[in-house]
């Protein structure tokens, strides 16, 4: 008779899904985090959580804040150090610094809220879906759009309202979200980045009030 091996390794277990409020705090984070992260080199294979080693960079403070507010509501604190340069060009730079004992737990939210809210964005229309999931949709949508113009690179222009991403996945979120919010967006490519726009008039004002800043929203 074969031997038991109780040692033998098993297949990490599948984590139960967010619940609505959970991921979209998370979610909201993943995106803030994207927009300031380099994309990966095609070709390589990550074998360690996106979001490690647990320290971000904003060269925005209301962008920090956001974060800082974010995390809270997932349980992660953050110290928050200000930087001032430049001689005669002042900048700001805010870096958010996770401590180490709960850095596991924060590239764990933060690597779920994006693959749950990326799944929710870019899926089709789903038959006899919750009332729940049609209403957090387009919350998910107004989330990864506030993300992205508070730490995108903005790209205002006369005829219409852009963020230039170097997230190729982050786009594809922004075009779909502008979509669950009766906004049609462009997505063009550029020189190592990607513009995502909307026109201006009723579709930029539909976009900005979707994703202004309010009080947390209770799970429907």
């Amino acid at each position: 008779m074969e031997p038991i091996l109780l040692d033998r390794p098993r297949p990490p277990s599948i984590s139960p899904p967010l619940d609505w409020l959970t991921l979209a705090a998370a979610f909201e984070a993943a995106c803030l985090l994207r927009c300031v992260t380099p994309p990966a080199m095609v070709g390589t294979r990550r074998t360690t959580p996106v979001y490690r080693p647990g320290i971000v960079e904003f060269n925005r403070e209301d962008a920090a804040l956001r974060m800082r507010q974010l995390l809270d509501r997932l349980d992660v604190p953050v110290t928050h150090e200000r930087a001032v340069g430049g001689l005669r060009r002042r900048y700001e730079l805010h870096r958010l610094t996770v401590p180490v004992a709960r850095r596991h737990a924060y590239a764990t939210a933060l690597e779920a809220g994006w693959r749950q809210g990326r799944r929710e964005l870019l899926g089709g229309p789903v038959p006899g879906a919750s009332a729940a999931r049609r209403v957090w949709r387009p919350r998910l949508a107004a989330a990864a759009w506030r993300a992205a113009l508070l730490a995108g690179g903005r790209h205002v222009r006369r005829h219409i309202l852009g963020v230039r991403l170097t997230d190729r996945d982050l786009a594809a979120v922004l075009v779909r979200g502008a979509a669950l919010l009766d906004v049609p967006a462009l997505l063009r490519p550029g020189t190592g980045c990607f513009l995502v726009s909307v026109a201006h008039g009723p579709d930029r004002d539909r976009i900005l009030e979707a994703a202004e800043l309010g009080a947390p929203r209770e799970a429907d």
